[in-house]
């Protein structure tokens, strides 16, 4: 079909579209119900990048030299991971069904092959879906992507430098009818209604004193993070914030033979007195990288959802199984499908 009128391949500025906040009130009082659905709350355009673009680091886990390059996409490829490093180039989409580890990062690849895998998916995956880029292919040279400075602002910057170009095909635009609430060994995550996506992270390392705004057993103190999630405050207020682990945690992981070429200066390391060899871009850092996270594994059901997602100490296990119960209800309801632009 010929594309709608000014929805031809020009290139188009990054950020966009600046949204208004809502309050969502009263978040405790909303439980999660069995019939609880999702429906199709609008359309918008699918983007891909107007060119390649590379970005290259050191790997976090392997240490290895690392060579990332996005790649335009037709319409509804969605984000595909390429491992151009083994026999065959073979193609891992990025999607909840492909899942296959959620222990401190998220994993995809093929299950019944363990060399198809790419882990630490999420800042890559947040970079995308923060920028509202749809379709694009991944290229790596590794079972990782570069790990940067643990933040998604190199994978960011470098889409910024390929732009955007709208694409002659609709995006569904999905909207959580009820609250889902997943729970998981003192944690919560849950999704309520609300007409536009904003993320609030809760971050407890006391749980025993989970108010206290200082804690003196906590090696980080009790933070939240609230944000409405567009383009321009994903940039602003998320794409900068680094992944971060407690020291006692980063020698667990060298004992593990992990993060050989890694050290406290190239992420965030919590001793007992604060960032190890390191300051905080934001008081409240590692709760902002939370949502980060949060956006990449969302970017797993390969739809925009609207809803205030709201987490208390979650991680990778529960994001990955919010995204699976989510993507049941949108099965159930048969509404999603694919549209070409009139």
């Amino acid at each position: 079909m010929p594309a709608k009128a000014g929805l031809q391949r020009s290139v188009i500025p990054l950020p966009e579209l600046a949204s208004n906040a809502r309050i969502c009130s009263d978040l405790g009082s909303t439980t999660s119900r069995k019939d609880a659905n999702v429906r199709t709350h609008g359309y918008r355009n699918q983007r891909t990048i107007a060119r390649p673009a590379s970005v290259h680091g050191i790997g976090f886990l392997t240490g290895a030299d690392v060579h990332l390059r996005f790649v335009p996409a037709p319409v509804n490829t969605g984000a595909v991971f390429l491992r151009a490093d083994l026999p065959g180039r073979p193609a891992i989409p990025a999607r909840v069904t492909q899942v296959t580890g959620t222990a401190r990062r998220t994993t995809i690849g093929h299950s019944g092959d363990r060399s198809c895998q790419v882990g630490l998916v999420e800042h890559v995956l947040a970079a995308l879906a923060g920028l509202r880029i749809d379709n694009c292919i991944i290229e790596l040279n590794a079972p990782e992507p570069p790990g940067l400075d643990g933040s998604a602002r190199g994978f960011v910057d470098a889409l910024q430098t390929a732009g955007a170009v709208l694409q002659n095909a609709e995006r569904e635009v999905c909207l959580v009818e009820d609250s889902i609430v997943v729970r998981q060994k003192g944690a919560t995550l849950a999704i309520h209604p609300l007409d536009e996506l904003k993320v609030s992270y809760i971050l407890n390392y006391a749980a025993d004193t989970p108010m206290s705004p200082m804690s003196p057993i906590a090696p980080i103190c009790w933070q939240m993070h609230t944000q409405i999630v567009t383009p321009e405050s994903f940039q602003n207020q998320l794409a900068s914030c680094r992944t971060f682990l407690l020291e006692s945690e980063a020698i667990e992981l060298r004992r593990q033979g992990l993060g050989s070429r890694t050290g406290p200066a190239d992420l965030l390391v919590f001793g007992p007195r604060g960032p190890i060899d390191n300051t905080l871009r934001f008081a409240n850092e590692p709760a902002r990288h939370k949502c980060l996270d949060i956006i990449g594994d969302l970017a797993l059901l390969g739809h925009d959802v609207r809803g205030h997602i709201v987490a208390y100490r979650s991680g990778h296990p529960l994001n990955v199984e919010l995204v699976r119960t989510l993507s049941q209800r949108m099965s159930s309801t048969g509404e999603l499908r694919h549209h070409k632009a009139a």
